[in-house]
């Protein structure tokens, strides 16, 4: 019994979900494999392999590096993402921004250089930065 209840514990905790609350800032990086929920301010960098979600009350003012992300609220910065950025009606978008789709609802506002496609991480980018911008140009 003991062994079958610790497997169950094991797999629950890899589906859990870390939560920012509203009130709450962070200040620095945030690592991680799990999914996010953000109704806090971050200022840093935050890097998942999962879905991250900004509240409405939520805002990240740094660089965001996932699979998925869905925003209610604010976004600063650089984001990188290999899968769907959805933008809600509330949210609000300033910087850089690197997805392979995008679905935006009407009311929110966008104001970045966006570029789509095959998603690399960050590192990567920052070592082909000058083949890119050649190709652009």
């Amino acid at each position: 019994m003991r062994s079958n209840k610790k497997q169950k514990t094991t797999m629950e905790s890899t589906s859990q979900q870390n939560i920012i609350a509203h009130g709450t800032k962070i200040v620095g990086d945030i690592e991680s494999k799990g999914p996010f929920r953000i109704d806090g301010t971050v200022e840093g960098t935050v890097k998942t392999d999962g879905k991250v979600v900004i509240g409405k009350a939520g805002s990240i003012v740094g660089t965001l590096e996932a699979v998925n992300v869905d925003i209610e609220g604010k976004f600063s910065g650089k984001l990188s993402l290999k899968g769907t950025l959805s933008l809600k009606s509330s949210a609000q978008i300033d910087g850089e921004v690197q997805v392979n789709k995008l679905a935006v609802e009407p009311g929110a506002t966008f104001n970045a250089t966006c570029s789509m496609g095959a998603v690399k991480t960050l590192a990567s980018d920052a070592g082909e930065g000058k083949n890119q911008k050649g190709q652009s140009a």
